[in-house]
């Protein structure tokens, strides 16, 4: 049985987390939206301007709706506004509760606020709908663990981020703070 055991103390709120946007299929402005949210063409409180507007004004079907929300709530987080952020996410959940991108950054919101157990729950449940962006989901996973104690729960996370993204650098210097030892 392997025992991890973390070396160095590392301030994990500061670290990167992955954000996912969530596509909109056809035009318009939700499409506009998705792509300010995907290329940061704009600054991103002019991009939340721009999938309000989209919520507001276009006949939208219901997946594309709970998408904007989503990519709405990225926008809202990339600039520290958590709760109306998580307010877009639980919107977006009520609509199409199965897209994972929403679980994810919802999870992802939590840490930013420090709330790590609910980072686990949204996050687990990411996981479970096998999430686009499934290595962020276990990347996060890892810091919601590693700040709820659960050190051996967060390097297996961070094990497991870089077997489905080996190109994500945030998880080998996550990694390069552990060292496994045998017992």
């Amino acid at each position: 049985m392997f025992r991890v055991f973390l070396i160095a103390a590392c301030a994990l709120a500061a670290a990167p987390l992955a954000n996912a946007q969530v596509t909109v299929i056809g035009g318009g402005i939700a499409r506009d939206c998705y792509e300010a949210v995907k290329f940061s063409l704009l600054r991103p409180a002019d991009a939340e301007a721009l999938c309000t507007r989209a919520i507001e004004l276009e006949a939208l079907n219901l997946s594309n709706k709970a998408a904007t929300y989503t990519n709405r709530g990225v926008l809202r987080m990339r600039q520290g506004e958590y709760d109306s952020a998580l307010a877009d996410y639980a919107i977006a959940k009520r609509m199409k509760p199965a897209t994972g991108a929403t679980w994810l950054n919802e999870g992802a919101a939590y840490i930013f606020k420090k709330d790590y157990n609910s980072a686990l729950v949204s996050l687990e449940k990411a996981i479970e709908l096998n999430s686009e962006d499934l290595y962020a989901a276990y990347y996060n996973r890892a810091i919601a663990r590693e700040h709820t104690g659960d050190v051996e729960g967060a390097y297996y996370d961070f094990v497991k981020s870089r077997e489905l993204n080996p190109d994500f650098p945030q998880t080998d210097n996550q990694l390069a703070r552990f060292t496994v030892t045998t017992n």
